[in-house]
């Protein structure tokens, strides 16, 4: 598949761009797609919750009344988990969430992420992106030219750029990323790819 490269003022360079379609161009596979994004959403949770059971809530472990001869139920100390306030029964710990996936599964996934943008025609192609000053305007302009503003944006550097980094940092719903960090769930969760050409020779190798 071969796409236009576009300058920062979204105008048709005359240039065209081979994606490898190896990359671009594979039969998707939605498991490696829903286990990769599983993966990273579950990486990032912290696990920290807790609840307080029994033997931890604040209260007297002495028995309310006696077992048996009184016309009620039997009942343990005030901290019991059928009273109010009482501790909670299998309430949630602290936990790793944690869980390994194949390098070639990742893979997989990564180039089916890629391959059903290209499909849905959401991947743009510019020659550079190069901010004279940190400016959230200069950013604002660019989507612009490109006419991604209003859409969700991940823009893709083959490498760091302070410039842009900072001027796109608060328009809502833009993201960026380097080629060589570019993850599955970073793919799918936008509704336009845009890719500067050195990061393209850096994922056409992916």
């Amino acid at each position: 598949m071969e796409l236009a490269v576009y300058n920062q003022q979204g105008q048709d360079t005359g240039r065209r761009v081979t994606l490898n379609d190896e990359v671009f161009a594979i039969e998707p596979s939605e498991h490696a797609l829903y286990l990769d994004v599983k993966q990273y959403l579950a990486n990032q949770r912290q696990g920290t919750h807790k609840s307080k059971e029994r033997s931890e809530v604040s209260g007297s472990t002495r028995k309310l009344h006696k077992q048996k001869g009184g016309g009620g139920s039997r009942i343990g100390d005030i901290n019991s988990p059928v009273l109010v306030g009482g501790g909670r029964v299998f309430g949630p710990r602290p936990r790793d969430y944690r869980f390994k996936l194949n390098r070639k599964l990742k893979q997989l996934a990564r180039r089916s992420a890629l391959t059903l943008k290209a499909q849905a025609g959401q991947i743009i192609v510019v020659d550079e992106v190069a901010f004279s000053a940190p400016k959230t305007k200069e950013f604002v302009n660019f989507a612009k030219n490109l006419k991604v503003d209003g859409k969700k944006v991940l823009l893709v550097l083959a490498d760091k750029n302070n410039n842009v980094y900072l001027s796109m940092r608060n328009v809502p719903d833009a993201r960026l990323t380097m080629a060589s960090d570019i993850n599955t769930y970073a793919v799918l969760n936008n509704n336009a790819l845009v890719l500067t050409e050195k990061s393209l020779d850096v994922i056409n190798k992916f």
